[in-house]
């Protein structure tokens, strides 16, 4: 850039500042074209979302053709795309009959196995012990991204066959993997993306290849999707030099919109983050893709479809797959907080429970392990007891427990997990018929410990007691299931009255009967004074007619 010639500053200062001047251009120049450099305040949300709208373009006629598929599926047969219509579903009898399933987080999050599944973008958050043992472990974020785990995710050890006959050994009756996790790696083969299992990493099918080993086992197939979060999911990875900001890796990291949450981010009425209507279009269009391509009998999704700028879609996607489930008994799609308009689904209760018995069907989802719902190193794993008492809790409030699992990142199921999956089963083989099939009485249960209710309260259960009782029914038959076994082998439950005329007691466990005597403040049972069984403890009631 010249100096003005009538400049008084001596030449040779002139010349200085010259060069100075032409230096900090050429370093601006070099700033400006280095694809990494931060781009929260340069580049604005449309414009995030547009070249994720170009680096996907390519898939543009398959993601219109399954738009297509979903306009001709309103309304061809019971439900049209109208929240008043869809308060007519109802959860099929296999589901509510099921009781207990298995969930699977396992994708490239598996591979740095720290912190949590929420890897993927922690590592981008300047802060977190996710970005420090990043840097450490890999380097900088503008070298080493997210996308450059993929090659490390090979799944050597992953044999589908294998996981479901250890669900199946579990007593699970469905298992619902995730296809897609808030990361935007599609672990399924996808017309809509290159990003998948199929064309990287693994280079294998991972969920059909799973739905087939589940189904062959017997047991019912749903999956996961969280392709909505990925809207903003790495968009701490614009405040800084990463490759969030290069417009190479955008069909991948997706618009990384910076979010914009109150105070409560689980509370969507506040969240103001940018959603373009392209954003909308291609989650519908991946949704019909899975339910088209992988006929699944369940759907779970996570919280952010809850975001206001859904609510025209999900309408849409959900009288697709409702009519579709309809010609085959019936599908569940599980949601969360306020994400549905009432009966619109079957709600989900995240790592927590109700108090109560709730009127129509519900879910809790919970891992197996305490830090992370994928594979994270030194984990610590809950114990068979805490898992059979909270799935005996909820059946008797007419639920159902979806319990996680997180395999490492080449496939194998920690054996931690393998033991407790076992040891749930073996109890489910002695006392299932008092969960499988059965319904709520007429009230959950009995005894001094409170529930705390609510979302993320798991951490504040406390320990059962003998007077503990918790009741489900089928038919004539009661099932009182003891929390802890008496000391001195003496168990009141209260609320069984000489109306109900019982008949006879057997626990399970032993097969052999109960010495009963009614009384006016319960019925009262003699059992042995050293446990038979373990974790919990059912006896079934057989009632005659009031």
């Amino acid at each position: 850039m010249p100096i003005a010639s009538n400049c008084t500053e001596p030449r040779p200062l002139r010349r200085r500042l010259a060069a100075a001047l032409l230096c900090a251009c050429a370093g601006f120049a070099a700033h400006a074209q280095d694809a990494t450099a931060p781009t929260a305040k340069t580049q604005s949300p449309q414009r995030n979302s547009e070249l994720w709208e170009q680096a996907s373009a390519k898939f543009e006629p398959q993601r219109q053709a399954l738009l297509g598929e979903v306009a001709k599926g309103d309304g061809a047969g019971p439900f049209r795309a109208d929240w008043a219509s869809l308060q007519a579903y109802r959860s099929p009898s296999w589901y509510d009959d099921a009781k207990f399933g298995i969930f699977i987080h396992w994708g490239v999050y598996s591979v740095p196995a720290f912190g949590s599944e929420w890897y993927s973008r922690n590592m981008y958050v300047q802060g977190s012990k996710e970005f420090a043992h990043h840097v450490a472990t890999y380097g900088p974020q503008a070298k080493f991204g997210y996308k450059d785990f993929i090659p490390m995710f090979t799944a050597k050890k992953f044999d589908p066959a294998v996981w479901a006959k250890l669900f199946r050994e579990a007593g699970a009756r469905y298992v619902v993997p995730v296809a897609e996790h808030h990361d935007g790696f599609a672990m399924y083969d996808s017309r809509l993306s290159d990003w998948t299992a199929v064309k990287m990493g693994p280079k294998r099918d991972v969920i059909g290849q799973l739905a087939k080993a589940i189904r062959a086992e017997g047991l019912h197939f749903g999956l996961s999707s969280h392709r909505a979060e990925h809207n903003w999911f790495m968009g701490n990875g614009r405040e800084f030099a990463s490759d969030v900001n290069d417009p190479k890796y955008a069909e991948f990291y997706g618009p990384a919109q910076l979010r914009m949450s109150g105070p409560d981010s689980d509370n969507l009425s506040g969240d103001f983050t940018y959603v373009s209507q392209a954003w909308l279009d291609d989650w519908l269009a991946r949704t019909t893709e899975l339910i088209d391509d992988y006929h699944p009998d369940l759907i779970y999704f996570d919280w952010w479809i809850g975001h206001p700028t859904f609510r025209n879609s999900l309408p849409k996607m959900l009288a697709y797959y409702y009519n579709q489930g309809a010609q085959r008994g019936g599908v569940v799609v599980n949601y969360k907080f306020g994400e549905f308009a009432d009966g619109a689904g079957t709600y989900d209760v995240e790592r927590g429970r109700l108090t109560g018995i709730n009127p129509t069907h519900w879910q809790t989802d919970t891992s197996i392990s305490n830090e992370s719902w994928g594979f994270v190193e030194h984990d610590t794993y809950k114990p068979p007891q805490e898992i059979i008492q909270l799935l005996v809790d909820v059946v008797s409030k007419n639920g159902n427990l979806l319990l996680n699992i997180g395999p490492r990142g080449d496939g194998s199921i920690p054996k931690a997990a393998q033991d407790t999956l076992r040891s749930i089963g073996r109890w489910l083989k002695t006392n299932g018929e008092a969960v499988y099939g059965t319904s709520p009485w007429r009230q959950f249960g009995e005894g001094p410990t409170e529930v705390v209710g609510g979302s993320f309260q798991d951490t504040k259960s406390k320990a059962n007691t003998a007077q503990d009782f918790r009741f489900t029914r089928h038919g004539n038959k009661l099932y009182a299931i003891e929390l802890a076994w008496p000391a001195d082998g003496k168990a009141v439950i209260h609320a069984l009255k000489a109306t109900d005329n019982v008949k006879a007691v057997t626990l399970l466990a032993n097969g052999k009967p109960v010495p009963f005597k009614q009384e006016d403040d319960g019925l009262h049972l003699s059992l042995p004074t050293k446990a038979v069984g373990e974790y919990a403890y059912v006896l079934r009631i057989e009632l005659g007619a009031p």
